[in-house]
């Protein structure tokens, strides 16, 4: 698989097009790290990560997939508190545990990372891009009233 980079990434203009660059077509359950999962944990609690973390988000202005048009604000309610939105930093290639043992320069290689919202990253692992799409539908004028639509069509008769 060839390696994905960054600035490959930004040549694509559309958020769907940078989706499609990156999706990995995972099987939920597919393990990277197994039981190992210490390992990338204990790496991503550690100083140096989150000091390269904050350089990414300010870099991609904390935007999904780094498209200005599309602002990580997925608040989420918790206890009746609002949350700030997760931000998660994705590795473009996927990171396997020698990489943490050996702390390749792969972990903080800012040409292998990106900005991608909750939403984005499992669909980049596992999904498809119809998890992208909105939850909710644009209001519109009118659109809790159905009859009014009703009095239209009755009125143009």
């Amino acid at each position: 698989m060839p390696r994905k980079t960054y600035s490959e990434l930004c040549q694509h203009a559309t958020f769907e097009d940078r989706f499609h660059y990156l999706q990995l077509h995972g099987k939920v359950g597919f393990d990277t790290f197994g039981f190992d999962r210490w390992l990338n944990q204990s790496f991503y609690q550690s100083r140096e990560w989150r000091q390269f973390r904050d350089r990414i988000i300010v870099r991609d202005a904390g935007c999904d997939l780094g498209c200005s048009d599309h602002e990580i604000t997925d608040w989420v309610i918790q206890n009746g508190k609002p949350i700030r939105p997760r931000i998660i930093i994705h590795h473009l290639n996927p990171l396997m545990k020698e990489d943490v043992l050996q702390h390749s320069d792969a972990l903080l290689d800012p040409e292998n990372v990106i900005c991608v919202s909750d939403r984005t990253h499992k669909a980049i692992h596992y999904g498809d891009d119809t998890i992208l799409k909105p939850a909710f539908a644009e209001r519109r004028p009118g659109d809790t009233c159905p009859w009014k639509k009703s009095i239209k069509v009755f009125s143009q008769r």
